[in-house]
């Protein structure tokens, strides 16, 4: 019937449809709520026991239409980091810096070709793995997710200069980080929250955990790693081959001869990052970082910016492209110092990417005008991939104001009822697998469900440990496929990859994810594991 498959717009405003069409059959009803002091001293609302009760349906007809705005309304953090995050790396693009650090890197990956060892290991291989697990590390500690979107758009052009596609781009970011985001070891966002609302110790048996995180992730590397080859091999076997032609064609255009120079603006540009610098470092002498439940004193501002002043001096004397290669290299840096030690999310990662494309337009020696028509060019190019992260998010509107998430929780465990262990536990963590697809927040996600799985587990001789590992798989593989996921949206929209053909490739990884995730909390049925 169908000549074409549906555009990725039509098939997630046909899940908000779907949604809506639930609202009529699933009858309303909600839990009471409370709020709850957590060990770290922040107070968060969690649902009573035994307080389900049903309410008067609101069965949703053209609100379908009005979700569009409400979502526009609900993501409107993700949306404008993703409009940020496209004018700042426009205006960077057009100073030929990223093309100039890939012809770089490529080039470096190709002299270690020459060393016999490591051309018959593959170096793009080693590569790839030491860039997944450096973003997989990040999902397992601190839960890199959002964060994500800002790498797509280096990580994507990168893998096509490379010989790979647009797939293979975003699951070196995406995939690996929501790897680590699965098999988080000290992810204040999952475990921290699930084990605070379960009475545990936070972050308490992190060493079985890093044996999940390391099966997991040789799981999904291998998988990455064998469609790379793949496609390496054969680039018309690309589920992207045609809709690449976006990315080649751009890779044509920027590998026109690039003249190295610095212009008195770059130094300008340096002067006026440094001063900034140096006043936050002013103020912030001393950073209190944190890793899982370990906080600990560092200068780390001071220390970042005597480096960036250091190494971006050396860089402004050899070309204008390699100081604004720094300036991404410590934006970077200072993301990762914000986020462990000022608990920086959307909006200051945003900002602090919309700084660095304003001193990149500046060190090229851009008018106002030009870095303002630049970086409107590059939110005008990403902004499908804005768009869509709204639509996405009216699904969650739907379900949230016709008021059957409740009931769907409360239906599903009922079904634990009356059965064994290890059917239990396999029933949990279904729930939590398909909760995820509705609910694609993990601290909404366990303040709704730990209150509720974690006494029953008592119940039934399960450790409150393991129900908590249940609720960290269910919560991790599918943020990798759900469409309700207004990052994974975000990241396909900038990667132009439609969701159908993302769908195409992930599933049979995810299939496998989610079994080998069940595999990995029977052991704790079993043996006397340390910490549960």
């Amino acid at each position: 019937m169908f000549k074409k498959v549906p555009h990725t717009y039509v098939i997630v405003f046909a899940i908000v449809i779907v949604s809506a069409v639930l609202t009529w059959i699933i009858p309303a009803g909600e839990f009471d709520r409370t709020t709850k002091k957590m060990a770290d001293g922040r107070e968060r609302t969690v649902i009573v026991e035994n307080s389900y009760h049903q309410t008067d349906s609101e069965p949703q007809t053209w609100q379908v239409f009005s979700s569009v705005f409400n979502g526009f309304v609900e993501q409107a953090n993700i949306i404008v980091f993703i409009l940020l995050i496209g004018g700042a790396f426009w205006i960077m693009n057009a100073s030929k810096a990223l093309d100039v650090g890939i012809m770089s890197f490529i080039a470096a990956t190709r002299h270690l070709e020459k060393n016999r060892f490591l051309r018959k290991i593959g170096v793009d291989n080693i590569v790839m793995i030491m860039i997944m697990t450096l973003f997989s590390s990040f999902g397992a500690i601190f839960g890199m997710s959002e964060e994500t979107i800002a790498f797509v758009i280096i990580l994507v052009p990168l893998a096509i200069s490379m010989g790979y596609d647009s797939i293979v781009g975003v699951s070196l970011v995406y995939v690996a980080a929501h790897l680590g985001f699965a098999g988080a070891i000290l992810n204040p966002f999952t475990i921290g929250i699930a084990q605070g609302l379960s009475d545990l110790p936070v972050f308490s048996g992190w060493e079985y955990r890093i044996l999940c995180w390391i099966v997991l992730n040789a799981i999904g590397f291998a998988f990455i790693l064998l469609y790379a080859r793949k496609i390496k091999k054969n680039p018309k076997k690309s589920l992207m081959y045609e809709t690449d032609e976006y990315w080649r064609k751009h890779k044509s255009e920027n590998n026109e001869k690039i003249t190295y120079y610095t212009p008195m603006s770059a130094w300008v540009s340096y002067i006026l990052v440094l001063a900034v610098l140096v006043t936050f470092s002013a103020y912030y002498p001393d950073s209190i970082l944190t890793i899982g439940n370990t906080h600990f004193h560092f200068p780390a501002l001071p220390v970042a910016s005597i480096l960036f002043a250091i190494i971006s001096f050396f860089t402004l004397r050899k070309s204008v492209h390699f100081y604004i290669l720094n300036l991404l290299a410590f934006t970077i840096v200072f993301l990762i110092i914000g986020v462990m030690g000022y608990e920086w999310y959307v909006m200051e990662i945003g900002a602090l990417f919309f700084g660095m494309g304003l001193a990149s337009g500046i060190a090229m020696n851009e008018s106002a005008n030009n870095i303002t028509k630049l970086f409107i060019e590059g939110a005008k190019d990403i902004f499908s991939a804005a768009f869509i992260v709204g639509i996405a998010g009216g699904i969650i509107i739907i379900l949230s104001d016709g008021k059957i998430i409740d009931t769907i929780m409360y239906g599903l465990s009922q079904a634990m009822q009356n059965v064994g262990r290890e059917t239990s536990l396999g029933v949990m963590y279904g729930i939590q697998t398909f909760l995820n697809i509705i609910i694609p927040s993990g601290s909404a996600k366990a303040a709704l469900t730990m209150p509720i799985m974690a006494p029953f587990s008592d119940l039934i001789g399960i450790a409150r440990q393991t129900t908590v590992l249940a609720f960290q798989f269910g919560d991790g593989f599918t943020n990798m496929i759900t469409p309700t996921s207004g990052v994974l949206i975000g990241c396909l929209g900038i990667a132009k990859v439609p969701y159908n053909l993302w769908f195409k490739y992930i599933w049979k990884l995810i299939l496998l994810l989610v079994i080998v995730g069940f595999l990995l909390m029977l052991p704790t049925l079993y043996f006397d594991v340390n910490g549960f």
